[in-house]
């Protein structure tokens, strides 16, 4: 260190009129250089430095400006994407209570219409039984004209002989020639 402050000193006490010479004392020779070097790096490279870091000051912020714009262009679309999902989810609630209450139309409609249906087959059922009823009647009542009629003519027949049945015929006859004189 003494070395350093005595080589400042004897810089002080260096002869204007004095020879040139070389300096062997290194840290002081070294000193000098590196201040000399410094000097100039500030002075020339100053303008160099200066214009690397606006450069890179400019990238930076360009960099946080484009990153601000796709920032917010990034929440537009996210609330945009928001918007577009609370619409679908109503129309999507609205799809459902619409189904809802259309499956619930339809099954009214389906349970009305099997009440109707059913309500036409008991009255076909109902007429169907009262035609086959009315049918049997019929055939019943036919069938006891038709024996009553076979007994009354068997009756008729082992009562009547031969002279009461000329009697009826005439009889017969005359009643039908009076109905014609009287029609004519």
């Amino acid at each position: 260190m003494q070395n350093v402050t005595d080589s400042f000193v004897s810089l002080g006490h260096w002869s204007s009129a004095g020879s040139f010479g070389f300096n062997t004392d290194i840290l002081a020779t070294n000193l000098i250089n590196l201040s000399v070097v410094l000097g100039v790096l500030i002075f020339f490279g100053k303008g160099v430095l200066s214009d690397l870091l606006d450069n890179r000051k400019q990238k930076i912020l360009n960099t946080i400006r484009n990153s601000e714009e796709l920032r917010e262009g990034a929440i537009e679309q996210l609330e945009k994407a928001r918007t577009r999902l609370s619409k679908v989810e109503m129309e999507a609630d609205q799809f459902r209570v619409n189904g809802y209450s259309e499956i619930e139309r339809e099954k009214l409609n389906l349970i009305n219409s099997t009440y109707k249906t059913l309500e036409q087959l008991e009255n076909y059922k109902n007429e169907t039984i009262n035609f086959e009823q009315q049918r049997a009647i019929n055939q019943v009542r036919q069938r006891v004209f038709q024996q009553a009629l076979q007994g009354a003519l068997g009756t008729l027949n082992r009562c009547l002989n031969n002279e009461l049945h000329l009697r009826t015929i005439s009889a017969n006859i005359g009643m039908f020639g009076a109905m014609k004189e009287i029609t004519d």
